[in-house]
């Protein structure tokens, strides 16, 4: 026969007595109910980490960083007798500009205002690099006696840049 005192004796060798609490079971993820309502709540999940994906190299890319893959051609289709395509017209190339900068003296800067009004009153507008390009032209155009000639109407100048005065 089993005493009580036996019996605890029993119960206390299967299961020793202890101030440690037994484990509670962890809760559950909360799963957040909609309802229809104007406002909704916000409920904030702690973040879960999805497990790392190991990375494959993909068999395309080259092993060596350093080499480049050599382009692909493409061949083109080659088109029947019966069509021909039409010729593109040739485009016409943009003049090379240059940028210069020069010396002139004051006063024949001013007669180049004075041809700048005199083209406006004739109804064309004209910039200064234009009417210093037409007289380019123009003096290529004279005969060589009048070119000289021409040349020696002009005094010499210091070059460069005036002094602030």
């Amino acid at each position: 026969m089993i005493t009580i005192e036996n019996a605890t004796k029993t119960i206390e060798a299967v299961t020793p007595m202890t101030d440690a609490k037994p484990e509670a079971p962890k809760p559950a993820a909360k799963q957040v109910v909609k309802k229809a309502s104007a406002a909704p709540k916000t409920v904030r999940k702690s973040p879960v980490k999805a497990p790392a994906k190991p990375v494959a190299k993909s068999p395309s890319k080259p092993a060596v960083k350093g080499i480049a893959k050599a382009p692909v051609k493409v061949a083109a289709k080659a088109l029947p007798k019966t069509q021909i395509k039409p010729a593109k017209p040739a485009k016409e190339k943009k003049p090379k500009l240059v940028r210069d900068s020069f010396t002139i003296p004051k006063v024949e800067y001013l007669v180049l205002e004075d041809l700048k009004h005199r083209a406006g009153k004739l109804s064309t507008q004209i910039k200064k690099s234009e009417l210093l390009r037409a007289g380019i032209m123009a003096l290529a155009a004279m005969p060589d006696a009048s070119f000289v000639s021409a040349l020696k109407l002009v005094p010499t100048i210091k070059t460069g840049r005036p002094a602030k005065s």
